[in-house]
């Protein structure tokens, strides 16, 4: 299905703001961190692919909040009622909040944007680089029937499979490998160096994925444009329909700022500015003009 400019766009007029204190921050790869805290009013409304703009209280450098990706929202009785963020330390903002420590403030304001399309298929196969697998937990969960997710639960159509290919440079870097697991999830990993799975790009074990499979397929995507660009290619290829979930800066995560746009072509193959954070993060792949390298 082409949803160009057919969906409804996520305008923020109703997210949850305030402040919360961090029940839990941890270091689960190389720079990589999950931070939880609870936010029901947030967890359960959420669906997968959405995400939550973070600003640290207080603090001027930076004055502004970024937008990070949902990555689970369950808590130790499995009910949605927290929210697990996993991030990379890259700027000065993670770098930040990495150094804070169990009851320190945020402040957050969610969910934000729209989610995956919950369209029925048979074998679902997700490509993630980087940290890009932070918004597939959940979409897993769902197509594998383990869970609903929003308020009210959207309708999932249950999968026969779903796969993981992910790739980062190097083993240390893999993070939430076994959480995917433990819901039931294919994994194929790649790495630039070969410490750890397929030695090379992670986009290069999607035409392998897709010939085996017996069922019609579906491939998601996020992490490092020039990778979800390459994905797009081998899905027009393979003909097989893709989404992409775009990584933009945000300064207000609600559409008002106008500073996370992306070129996205509509029916006629025209392209306009379109709202990462309103009309996005999640796109059809076909749809979106990725910049050339």
């Amino acid at each position: 299905m082409n949803h160009a400019f057919s969906k409804t766009p996520a305008y923020a007029d109703s997210p949850w703001q305030g402040t919360v204190l961090i029940d839990q921050s941890v270091e689960i790869a190389r720079h990589t961190y999950r931070v939880r805290f609870r936010a029901p009013e947030i967890a359960r409304r959420v669906v997968p692919g959405q995400f939550v703009m973070l600003r640290l209280p207080g603090m001027l450098d930076p004055l502004l909040g970024r937008p990070l990706a949902v990555y689970d929202v369950l808590d130790e009785q499995g009910e949605p009622a927290v929210l697990d963020v996993v991030y990379v330390t890259v700027g000065h903002m993670t770098r930040q909040l990495a150094q804070l420590g169990r009851g320190s403030l945020l402040e957050i304001w969610g969910p934000l944007g729209n989610g995956f399309a919950p369209d029925a298929v048979g074998h679902l196969v997700i490509v993630a680089g980087g940290i890009g697998q932070t918004p597939f937990l959940m979409l897993s969960r769902e197509y594998l029937g383990w869970r609903t997710y929003g308020d009210p639960p959207r309708v999932v159509p249950r999968a026969e499979q779903v796969t993981l290919c992910y790739g980062v440079k190097s083993k240390p870097e893999l993070a939430c490998v076994d959480d995917f697991r433990a819901a039931g999830v294919e994994i194929r990993l790649a790495t630039d160096d070969g410490s750890e799975g397929h030695h090379g790009l992670v986009t290069e074990l999607i035409r392998p994925v897709v010939n085996e499979s017996t069922s019609p397929c579906r491939i998601v995507s996020c992490g490092p444009e020039p990778m979800m660009a390459a994905t797009t290619r081998i899905a027009k290829e393979l003909n097989v329909p893709c989404e992409v979930s775009l990584e933009r800066p945000m300064a207000c995560g609600m559409g008002i700022c106008f500073s996370c746009v992306a070129k996205i072509r509509d029916r006629q193959g025209n392209w306009d500015y379109r709202r990462t954070c309103v009309e996005g993060p999640v796109f059809d792949a076909e749809n979106v003009e990725f910049e050339k390298a």
